[in-house]
């Protein structure tokens, strides 16, 4: 079974080493992605802002590893101040809502103080 790695292009994948996503066999397992805009690694005090901007990290990294948002099967949301979860859900529901995959919200800190969400999933690749 082969084993393909995944790059956003993101200075800390190197830095602590780790990939953005890794395709096993049929799966497709995307980090823990923040709101930073890679090309420019800048990230928005806005958490809705930093919310789409995660989606679109994964989109892209479902798209190199043959799969998409389509075939999420499971995520998991990260945000250091619980109550502001709900400021997210029309942005999640925007791409998830007819997906509907299971999901687990965790409220703990990010290493950066800038990051108010991270999101992993996993997804089933495209046959």
């Amino acid at each position: 079974m082969t084993r393909k790695l995944i790059s956003s292009g993101s200075t800390f994948e190197a830095e602590i080493g780790y990939s953005r996503a890794v395709v096993q066999g049929d799966w497709v397992f995307v980090s823990g992605t923040t709101g930073f805009d890679y090309s420019t690694m800048t990230i928005s005090d806005d958490l809705v802002v930093q919310t789409e901007q995660c989606l679109k990290n994964i989109s892209a990294a479902l798209a190199q590893a043959g799969s998409s948002m389509a075939d999420v099967v499971r995520m998991t949301y990260v945000l250091p101040v619980a109550s502001d979860f709900p400021q997210c859900w029309p942005v999640l529901k925007k791409y998830f809502g007819e997906v509907r995959p299971a999901a687990m919200m965790i409220s703990a800190g990010l290493a950066d103080p800038r990051m108010k969400i991270e999101i992993e999933v996993t997804a089933m690749k495209q046959g």
